[in-house]
């Protein structure tokens, strides 16, 4: 019998002072109001999602158990989604979104005038390079995909849910759609995005990518 798992990827909320755009890796910023609000229409709108591929695939509509990084803002968001289903949060602190080392904490203009050098290498191959002190996308990449497909293996046949950060998601996503990781940027995530994938056995079909659900919808 095929066992049907689905997985809902979610980037968490809107941190405090995001709007400064500033490279934030592993520095442990909270959720904004804003973001809390963010994550709680999402939770509302997961209820009706796990519903809609219950329809679909003919699985019990339970979420089965919440996944998320250890940093505060995946958290806290992680907490918000689980909430409605009575769920606390597994933490997995390999979904950490990628380190910028030094350049943490400092926006993009920040760090071309103080790390010129650095930051044309790196545009010119996150893959391998990093700033002194951080990741690659493959070190990235290393840690995050095997403990993503142990989740998968060890829930088969269940729903859970991932709430981890921009790059971690991206990366898993370019993974499970067969993309070289030379396009990552290409895929976007916004704060609070859910993207869904359902595996039929070993075999991943994306749902639905980057969805936000706007205050205008509740």
């Amino acid at each position: 019998m095929m066992a049907i798992t689905t997985v809902y990827i979610i980037r968490h909320g809107l941190t405090i002072n995001a709007e400064q755009k500033r490279y934030i890796g592993h520095l442990d910023v909270p959720l904004s109001l804003e973001g809390e609000k963010q994550m709680e229409r999402q939770a509302s709108h997961l209820i009706h999602e796990t519903n809609e591929i219950c329809l679909l695939t003919g699985a019990d509509n339970l979420l089965d158990s919440v996944y998320c990084s250890d940093l505060l803002r995946a958290t806290k968001s992680a907490e918000i989604i689980g909430r409605p289903f009575g769920l606390k949060p597994v933490i997995v602190p390999d979904f950490r979104e990628c380190s910028f080392g030094h350049w943490e904490g400092m926006t993009f203009d920040e760090i071309m005038q103080t790390y010129p050098g650095e930051l044309d290498a790196w545009s010119m191959d996150p893959l391998k390079f990093f700033p002194v002190g951080g990741e690659s996308i493959m070190d990235v990449r290393s840690r995050v995909m095997p403990v993503f497909y142990n989740i998968i293996a060890k829930k088969s046949g269940k729903k859970i849910a991932i709430v981890a950060h921009g790059g971690v998601n991206r990366i898993i996503l370019c993974e499970l759609m067969g993309i070289p990781l030379q396009n990552i940027f290409r895929i976007e995530q916004d704060f609070s995005a859910l993207n869904v994938c359902v595996f039929y056995d070993e075999v991943p079909v994306l749902k639905r990518m980057n969805y936000v659900v706007n205050s205008s919808q509740t």
